[in-house]
């Protein structure tokens, strides 16, 4: 769901971040104001104004949806939960948690306080636009006001809906999770109402298409799609983090390494190593040394014909935290890792030597395993 990410700035510690769909809704929301709200409801203002006011209302969307995030993220932080940071995106904001919440009160305090603080940052709106208003400012100004604090409701109440993982749905999954005492029963049925609202969301985004408002349709189908998916993956991630607690790389550390020397030419590697076992990354090692490491997709800049001639150390990447991870790290940091470098395969080193090998399919395989003996439960 996510595209490329590039930081903005720290703000109490904490890196916001903005995906470049966010640069899509960004703009479409300018032009919607600009175009067709303020337009409507403003008369007789120049085009330029109506621009400004737009790109002003996404401006104060953004701050809006930042602050929202920030307030999730502070309650976290006061709770002992990490968070990487905020991230904007097409469908808003997102704080990156760690891990799950340690309690139920966690769960409520850090769900609740983004609604609130949405409700709160809409009412200062509408205070200003009513001072505004009162003191003769310019219509521009109290008209961008206005919409700022009607964003902030709505931006409360579609969240307050109990669909996990809104923070209506976390709220909700603090009260089953304090009323049954299991993260996971709890996080099954919240996410099975947050599935079943994104469906509801489908099927108006499909009878607004056929009602011929076709672009209110594709944006009420394509939250819907995010919602339920995201209601899907979130619970699997609980299941993964269960599964996996407690649980470091060397459990999981394949120690027969298959290695490739840095002198070893393009070909032989393609030959003797690719299609002989199908791996996708190879470490490149010389001695004890760990020196890097060669992958199927660093051949692709290679042409054919300079196979011979170009050798494994003129292709390898050198170590990098994206590609190693220590022994002692926890499986789902190292899950979380491979998921967000899209590596199938990491290197476990330790003082600079190679110890083994962690996988993707071996941890996937222990967890299929695992809920085949033990069940859901």
């Amino acid at each position: 769901m996510f595209w490329k990410s590039f930081k903005l700035f720290k703000l109490f510690g904490f890196e916001v971040k903005m995906d470049l769909s966010w640069l899509v809704i960004g703009a479409l929301v300018a032009w919607s104001l600009a175009d067709g709200l303020f337009p409507f409801y403003f008369k007789n203002l120049s085009s330029t104004t109506y621009w400004i006011m737009g790109v002003v209302g996404a401006v104060g969307l953004f701050v809006s949806i930042v602050f929202h995030e920030l307030c999730h993220s502070l309650v976290a932080r006061r709770f002992g939960m990490p968070m990487k940071g905020i991230t904007l995106f097409i469908f808003g904001g997102v704080s990156e948690m760690v891990d799950e919440p340690p309690s139920a009160k966690a769960e409520f305090s850090m769900a609740i306080v983004g609604p609130a603080s949405s409700l709160v940052l809409g009412g200062l709106f509408y205070a200003f636009n009513y001072l505004g208003r009162s003191a003769g400012w310019i219509v521009p100004v109290t008209a961008v006001l206005a919409y700022l604090g009607l964003v902030n409701v709505l931006l409360a109440g579609f969240n307050l809906l109990p669909a996990f993982p809104l923070d209506g749905g976390r709220v909700l999954r603090a009260g089953l999770w304090r009323w049954k005492k299991n993260l996971l029963s709890s996080t099954r049925i919240a996410s099975s109402i947050g599935s079943v609202f994104g469906v509801v969301l489908i099927v108006v985004g499909v009878v607004y298409v056929l009602l011929g408002q076709f672009v209110n349709g594709v944006w009420w189908f394509m939250i819907g799609i995010f919602l339920r998916s995201a209601a899907q993956s979130s619970y699997q991630q609980v299941l993964l983090r269960q599964g996996l607690q407690g649980l470091t790389v060397r459990r999981f550390m394949q120690p027969d390494v298959v290695t490739v020397a840095p002198s070893t030419s393009v070909d032989r590697l393609v030959d003797d190593y690719i299609y002989k076992y199908h791996f996708k990354m190879y470490p490149v090692v010389q001695g004890d040394r760990l020196l890097g490491c060669v992958t199927t997709k660093q051949l692709q800049d290679v042409p054919r014909n300079e196979w011979s001639a170009r050798s494994v150390q003129q292709l390898s990447t050198s170590c990098s935290p994206d590609n190693t991870i220590s022994p002692e790290a926890s499986a789902m940091e190292a899950l979380a890792k491979m998921s967000r470098t899209r590596n199938s395969r990491l290197m476990v080193v330790q003082d600079s030597k190679l110890l083994g090998i962690v996988a993707i399919k071996d941890m996937l395989d222990y967890l299929s395993i695992k809920t085949e003996v033990e069940g859901r439960s």
